[in-house]
């Protein structure tokens, strides 16, 4: 028998006490793990955000990431170090920077360039108001106590700086006589950066001019008494007339949701309340009214209700898009909430009509649009096929769903205002969908790069990839509106001349559809999309779910396994002879022409046992195909003359599935030298022989010949209960030697979360050995030095353990080495380096991973899905892959990722591969229009703005401002830089008319005939204190005396100057000589009266500055 002559071993091999050629690969200082690629909305998606320049998406999270989507399959994931909820997210427009603010009250800055936080900033009090000037990197701090301060991004410093003005506190309190916390900043459209309009939670609305530190307009709930456009449910048959009802009762205080600007230039304001009610604000008159007290303000409003019932739903979200072709009286408002309690969860949007006056309002339509999950947040995009139709609703559902509703179709809708309208919708294109349709197994492939068959792929890819992406949109998605963002950069290197493919990614279906994508660069690019149809062919295994992949990239062959338990062959290449079909059944094999097409062309189809395929592994550089089944059996398919060289027999104790399938070449694994003697049995065929592992899910153990199906060894080896989920071959000449013939312990430290035993007897055998008779004893000899050197690595959900493989063939169940995992494990891989073996990656249930180094399985390092893409595992992440160089890739829901866990590993050639999120080009080219002439495009229309200001939830905690294109130039931005870089009432004074020159003084035109009154600084008279309110109060009228000179005429000059005969040309010049050094002395007492002055205005600026300040710093309750 095999296995007497195996027990006739003399030597038992174990792991030597040093691992110096291990430590010299592999240490713990090359584990890098980190995200290298990134696609997916996560299910935790909370906040938008949208820069219009760029034409970007900003997606934030309740766990701290940030989703960044561009045009062109271009997404970024930026992950902040504090697993915190945003509650506000805001691009600084055009400029390459995203601003967040998460429920921790840190401020982050976040460099879209360099992909990481390039500052942060702690805020000690509750932000609950947040907003950014457009164009500028300024932006507004609202919070709890009612003030609003100021932030700059310092470019040169590279970090967020507190500017020193702010929106005094006491001045608003004294103006309204309210104290109340902010719930919404927004700056005011076409104001230049000079007004902002606050809102606070009792209600109260108020307009403030940043330039002259004074408040424009303040409205309130006692303005309220105005007539109420109801816009009904229109299946309630509710006409949109306006109510002859005029309300008395208003409620004294309405707290307010959200609000938005409903007008391009900020004259109207749309404002939701918690009671359900929809305020339109006339803020026109109040623009150019210098009294704001003195208006009456009862007739510049105009008021929207959604349902007539009584118990309303908050407006939670408020958004207003202006029609290019009419002027700022007409538009549609998109509105959530506001409907009556229990009714369908929609957004609604109302066709809005007004002439000059707001009481005039009408709504002239109403669309409601059925949304696809839970109302999360929603921006309006730029459509990109028709100008003429405004901007498109892109609305954020759970769980994470984005979808953009077809804008064309809203005005075809307007007259059917008696129904529902079911507006079609285009969801958010998944370039590698994982949900719809349902991905059930995925492969990552290498391409070699040489030959003539990696150049020829290439080719063939390339233009399949054109192909792909000139793909009509309705072919894909079914509607005819195109994803509307174009932001970022792609990468480059794909268009290079000598570009070749170097990795595939490919996915299979349930639906029975098969995906392949380059995966070369981190940006992936779709290549082919087939399904198990042929046409003109029917087969009984037509869309039957895929179960596994395997890929040859010698051959360029691909195999997809099927749930039916067939097997369709593929080759990438198209062939230039005439395409054939091989259908290989148990009674049979047919022949079919099949039609010439596009795309990868099917070569055979194997259909041997119905059971689900597990698992598929080519040999022989291509030539075979092992197959394993569900029901535990493996068939070995010869691929050159589409036969089937053996189907193993069903295991007598096992009807698991195949969860393992390895060849191994047996000439290759040994190193050690046939001897002269054996010369005989090492011909040309048999330097090919292969042996083929395989295991099944409860740990049952096979070694057969790959060619014949010849059976070398067959053992189950149970741990308790535990299954098995991992199995290994490894080539142990590069880390065991042969020692001694005894057993010897393995006493090298543990981590601490796992215990170590050296020698276990406690496995249960469940069957003796099943091995084959063996013909000569020379083949004995030759199998037994081959096995010597390969060791079996099996892992299960408790331990690892490792064996000899001829020790198991002997009989023997002893293995030389075993971890005990305190947790339980899930999955396992192996990773190489220098096409050495050399360690395990395990994944356990609680979503860690550990790198653990043959041969003794120690740490040498720790991670975690948590911490690189905050996720938890879940029981249905069966479509993790991998790499041989450490490379990980996982599906969670709607999210696909790679990992890297390795420093030594960059085949992605990041960073130089990565597409750019932004576009500094496009900056440049915006910038520069903006300077050229922002009025004259102001003029022409094309600076069409919506900003829309949301405060979401019933607290208002946001509001966003989106504008079209930017309103702001470099010259206001300077402006601004003299407004904020000083505290309020301190700004220098701008007021000098541009038409008048500067007054030219001349000493001559000094009277110094009159005494020169010089008062010290210490005496104060009651008439300096009397006159001193009425000095100011001309200051601040901008009164000012007549400085300028007094001409004079030349008899006036010589009546003064001109001197008697008698006194002589002597006399004249010592009077003219002390007449000068009279005015010298009056001069140096001009002088340093002047700088007496200076001094004590800049103590007193200094003074202000100083108590300012202290202000900041104090508390409420201090006040």
């Amino acid at each position: 028998m095999f296995t007497k002559i195996f027990k006739k071993a003399t030597k038992q091999p174990s792991p030597p006490r040093q691992n110096d050629e291990i430590k010299e690969n592999l240490t713990s200082k090359d584990f890098d793990p980190r995200v290298t690629l990134h696609y997916g909305i996560p299910s935790t998606a909370s906040i938008l955000a949208f820069d219009h320049v760029q034409s970007l998406l900003a997606i934030g999270t309740q766990d701290g990431r940030i989703k960044v989507i561009g045009g062109d399959n271009i997404e970024g994931l930026l992950v902040s170090p504090k697993q915190l909820a945003f509650k506000h997210l805001e691009f600084l427009q055009n400029q390459g920077f995203l601003v967040s603010i998460s429920s921790g009250n840190e401020i982050q800055l976040w460099d879209l360039e360099a992909r990481r936080i390039t500052s942060t900033l702690p805020w000690e009090s509750n932000i609950t108001a947040f907003s950014v000037i457009f164009g500028t990197s300024y932006m507004y701090i609202g919070d709890e106590y009612g003030m609003v301060y100021v932030l700059k991004y310092d470019a040169e410093e590279g970090k967020l700086i507190h500017s020193p003005y702010y929106v005094p506190k006491d001045v608003i309190e004294e103006a309204t006589g309210i104290q109340s916390s902010i719930v919404g900043v927004l700056p005011q459209p076409y104001s230049e950066g000079k007004r902002l309009l606050l809102v606070y939670a009792n209600g109260l609305i108020i307009l403030w001019d940043v330039s002259e530190d004074k408040v424009v307009l303040v409205r309130g709930s006692k303005d309220l008494q105005l007539k109420t456009e109801i816009v009904d449910d229109p299946s309630k048959n509710a006409g949109h007339n306006l109510s002859e009802t005029v309300s008395d009762n208003e409620q004294v205080e309405k707290e307010i949701s959200s609000l938005c600007w409903a007008s391009n230039d900020g004259s109207v304001l749309a404002v939701g309340y918690v009671d359900g009610d929809i305020l339109l604000w006339n803020l026109r008159a109040a623009a150019s009214t210098k009294d704001w007290k003195s208006e009456n303000s009862s007739t510049d409003f105009g008021k929207l209700q959604l349902s007539s019932g009584n118990r309303r739903l908050p407006v939670i979200t408020l958004y207003w898009s202006a029609e290019r072709s009419r002027n700022d009286c007409r538009g549609q408002l998109f509105v959530y909430g506001g409907d009556e309690i229990g009714s369908e969860e929609v957004l609604t949007m109302l066709y809005l009509n007004w002439s000059s006056r707001i009481e005039s309002l009408k709504c002239i339509g109403r669309v409601d649009l059925e949304l696809k999950g839970s109302f999360v947040d929603m921006v309006l995009l730029p459509n990109g096929m028709n100008e003429s139709h405004g901007t498109l609703p892109c609305v954020l559902t759970n769980p994470g769903k984005l979808h953009v509703y077809d804008r064309p179709r809203f005005s075809s809708k307007k007259s059917q205002e008696k129904k529902k309208i079911s507006s079609s919708s285009l969801q958010y294109p998944m370039l590698i969908p994982t949900i719809e349709p349902h991905m059930t197994v995925g492969k990552l492939c290498m391409v070699c790069r040489d030959g003539k068959l990696s150049v020829e792929l290439s080719k063939t890819l390339s233009a399949a990839k054109v192909r792909a992406s000139h793909t009509p949109s309705t072919q894909l998605t079914g509607s005819t509106t195109k994803w509307p963002l174009t932001g970022g950069i792609p990468c480059q290197l794909h268009d290079a001349e000598d570009y070749l493919v170097e990795r595939l990614y490919i996915a299979g279906y349930r639906d029975g559809s098969t995906r392949i994508w380059d995966a070369t660069y981190p940006t992936l690019s779709l290549i082919y999309v087939f399904g198990s149809e042929l046409l003109g062919i029917r087969t009984a295994t037509e869309s039957e779910s895929v179960s596994a992949l395997e890929f040859c990239s010698v051959t360029l062959n691909l195999a997809i396994g099927s749930s039916s338990g067939s097997v369709w062959l593929y080759n990438l290449i198209k062939s230039s002879n005439e395409e054939t079909l091989n259908l290989v059944t148990e009674t049979g094999k047919e022949v079919h022409i099949l039609p010439d097409g596009d795309g990868p062309q099917c070569k055979a189809i194997f259909s041997v046992l119905n059971s689900p395929i597990c698992n598929l592994k080519f040999s022989n550089f291509g030539a075979r195909l092992a197959v394993g089944f569900e029901c535990s059996q493996v068939a070995m398919l010869d691929i050159s003359t589409f036969s089937v060289l053996f189907i193993t027999d069903s295991l007598s104790n096992s009807n698991s599935p195949v969860l393992y399938l390895a060849v191994k070449s047996l000439s290759d694994t040994s190193n050690l030298t046939i001897s002269p003697k054996d010369s005989d049995i090492n011909t040309s065929n048999d330097t090919k022989k292969e042996a083929l592992f395989f295991m099944t899910k409860d740990a049952h153990i096979v070694v057969c010949d790959s060619t014949t199906g010849h059976i070398f060894f067959s053992r189950s080896i149970h741990h308790q209960e535990s299954n098995a989920i991992y199995m290994c071959i490894i080539e142990g000449g590069n880390f065991f030697s042969e020692t001694s013939s005894d057993k010897q312990s393995l006493n090298t430290p543990q981590n601490s979360k796992a215990t170590s035993e050296p020698d276990q007897t406690n496995a249960n055998t469940g069957s003796d050995p099943v091995v084959a008779e063996l013909e000569t004893s020379t083949e004995a000899t030759y199998l037994e030095r081959i096995f010597e050197h390969l060791f079996v690595l099996l892992c299960y959900e408790d331990a690892l353990w490792l064996y000899p493989l001829k020790s198991l063939i002997q009989g023997h169940t002893d293995s030389i080495h075993k971890v005990n995992l305190l947790k339980p494990c899930c999955w396992t891989t192996s990773f190489k380096k220098n096409e050495k073996e050399c360690g395990l990656v395990v994944l356990y249930q609680t979503g860690d991973i550990e790198i653990r180094f043959l041969p003794y399985l120690e740490v040498g390092g720790e991670t975690s899905l948590m911490s690189l893409l905050r996720w938890n595992y879940k029981t249905n992440m069966e479509t993790l892959c991998s790499s041989d160089s450490g490379e990980i890739v996982l599906i969670n829901g709607f999210e696909f990722a790679f990992l890297s866990l390795f420093s030594w590993e960059n085949d992605f050639r990041i960073p130089v591969s990565f597409p750019q999120l932004h576009d500094k080009v496009l900056e440049a080219a915006a910038d520069a229009t903006i300077d050229l002439s922002p009025a004259q495009r102001k003029e022409e229309g094309t600076a069409l703005g919506i900003l829309g200001g949301i405060i979401k939830g019933f607290k208002a905690d946001k509001a966003e401002q989106n504008v079209l294109i930017p309103e702001v130039s470099n010259k206001t931005c300077a402006h601004l830089d003299s407004i904020f870089s000083n505290p309020p009432f301190l700004k220098p004074s701008t007021d000098i008319p541009d038409d008048k020159g500067a007054i030219e003084l001349n000493i001559d035109d000094i009277d110094i005939d009159g005494p020169l009154i010089v008062t010290s600084s210490s005496q104060t008279s009651k008439n300096d204190r009397k006159d001193k309110g009425k000095e100011r109060k001309k200051l601040f009228e901008g009164a000012a005396t007549d400085t300028k000179p007094k001409s004079r005429t030349v008899d006036e000059i010589k009546a003064k100057y001109k001197k008697s005969e008698v006194q002589g040309a002597a006399a004249a010049a010592a009077q003219a000589k002390d007449k000068l050094a009279e005015r010298g002395e009056k001069l140096q007492m001009l002088r340093e009266r002047t700088e007496e002055l200076e001094n004590g205005a800049q103590n007193f600026a200094d003074l202000a500055g100083e108590l300012a300040k202290r202000m900041e710093r104090r508390k409420w309750w201090q006040l």
